[in-house]
Order: C-alpha cells, then structure tokens, then sequence
C-alpha cells in the first residue's frame, strides 16, 4: 500500500494598509456642520444693526422688581422675573396716501423733546443741568441725573430727594397729556458696595420702582408703563469716568403711539363703466416685524 505523504500549508497574513473604516467621515461630518453654523451664526451678528443688538440685550436683561419698606425699615425682593416673554408678532398697516404718523414721527418727537425741555427751563431753572433730553429711536429718552451736593437719592437710598419729585412731577403734568408709553431704568455709578446681598444691582432696580411710585402718584397710570429695570453701571452717560455722579440717574423713555392724524377720504361709490373685469386698487400690503419686548 502506497504511503501518502502529508502536506501541511502555511497561510501567512499580510498586514497591509486596507481600509479602516468610515468612523472618521462621521468625525469630519460633525466638525463641517459646526463650522457651517458657527460662520452662519457670525454672519448674522455681522448682519444685525445697533438698534436690533440692544432690543436684544434688553429682551435677555433680568430685571427684579423691590419694594421698599417702612420709614426705617429695608428694602426687600418682590419677585425675580427671569422667564421672559415670548417675541410677539404684530401686524402693522403700511399708511395709505395722505396718512401721517403723529407723535411718532421724527418730527412729533422734536416736539414732544422740545416741549420737556421748554417746561423744565421755565419751572425748574435751579435744576435743568440735572436733566438731558435727547430723541433717541422711536422715542424721547430723559436722563435725571446726580449733581454733587444735589443727588437724587441719598447714598445708597431708594428714597427719592425733593429735587428728584420735582423734576418727575414736570415731567409727568407734561407726558400725562400724551400717548407715550413709559420705560423706567435705573442707574448706578462703578461705586462698589461692601453688602454683597445688595450691590448696584439691587440698587438701581430699587430705585427704579420708587421711581415708577412716585409717577403713577403723579397721574401716569401703571397701564402705559412698559418696562422697570435696573442697569447698574453697565450703561454710563460718562464713560470715561465711571465714577462720575451723573452716572447715577433715572431714565426714562418715552414712546409715543402711533395715529393717524389725516387719513385718506373715503373714494366716491360712482364708480366709471369699465370693459372688462374690474380693477379693484391693491390695499396697503401688511408688514410683519416684532413688537418692542416687555
């Protein structure tokens, strides 16, 4: 009988390059996508105007609401609103011919500024270097200023001097006979406070809702108030001096309704015999853009 001779065979494994796999492609995915939404988001930074930024700042500003306490007694937090509001949409009609805007428009603000500055001249000569007025967009704003010798509230006081109710109750006989809605901010200078549990946040928020006391208390009701808020020093009228007394003050921002004071006569009901179809003439087309936040 034949032997058979056995054969053994030896596979050897090459352990070459090949391929490793698609994990890497997942890798590169994710980067490119944050980069494509990291360059859209500075695109639309780069896009946005100054006036739209601080509408922003502003939405995303948190506010506390104080009330004050007895003769003597402290300050203490209402409530802290830190949810804030959805943006609203409102629908605003584009004026047909011969419609005017009144108090909003740039020159009823001019006037609205005019008549403010002309009543504190008159009334208040002692005083009017403690108040600036300025039209600013969409509105008036009035600063009420700290004088050396002449604050408008005792340091670290919510409690308003009788300088600073003067200057509110001009304001107020002459804004009462408006449409404008009312802002209240408060303001601090850099002063630092050594009571960590009230600084100048607290502060100038305090301040701010004694100011909206005193100006519901002289005719303004609280319906045509937008907004009360505290800035601390993040907002001074001196910028290159923080510590300047005029950085601590009151502001308030007047934003007057729009009306339409001339509005386009109704059209005759003798309407001329056409051929054809009727034409009817295209209405004012609506635009959409967000209401001012509260």
């Amino acid at each position: 009988m034949e032997d058979k001779s056995i054969i053994i065979k030896k596979v050897k494994k090459v352990q070459g390059g090949g391929h490793h796999g698609g994990s890497w492609k997942v890798a590169f995915a994710d980067f490119m996508t944050g980069m494509m939404a990291f360059f859209l988001l500075m695109w639309l930074v780069n896009m946005t105007t100054k006036p739209q930024k601080e509408e922003l700042a502003k939405y995303f500003q948190e506010y506390s609401i104080f009330a004050e306490g007895g003769a003597g007694g402290t300050t203490q937090m209402i409530s802290t609103e830190q949810a804030q509001p959805a943006a609203q949409i409102t629908i605003a009609q584009t004026p047909a011919s011969g419609e005017t805007e009144g108090e909003a428009s740039p020159a009823g603000l001019e006037q609205l500024k005019n008549k403010l500055q002309q009543e504190i001249e008159q009334r208040l000569a002692d005083l009017k270097d403690q108040v600036r007025i300025e039209v600013v967009e969409g509105g008036v704003k009035v600063d009420i200023m700290d004088k050396e010798g002449n604050p408008m509230f005792p340091l670290g006081s919510t409690t308003l001097t009788e300088s600073g109710q003067k200057i509110l109750k001009v304001l107020c006989d002459n804004i009462k006979s408006t449409s404008s809605r009312v802002e209240i901010e408060g303001h601090t200078d850099a002063v630092s406070y050594a009571n960590r549990e009230f600084g100048n946040w607290e502060l100038s928020t305090a301040r701010a809702s004694a100011a909206r006391v005193e100006v519901e208390k002289n005719g303004i009701p609280s319906s045509r108030l937008r907004r009360v808020s505290g800035y601390a020093a993040t907002e001074p009228i001196i910028k290159e001096n923080p510590f300047d007394p005029r950085n601590r003050r009151i502001s308030l921002r007047l934003y007057p309704e729009k009306q339409s004071k001339t509005p386009t006569p109704p059209q005759s009901q003798a309407q001329p015999q056409q051929q054809g179809p009727a034409q009817v003439a295209p209405k004012a087309v609506p635009q959409v853009h967000p209401a001012r936040m509260k």
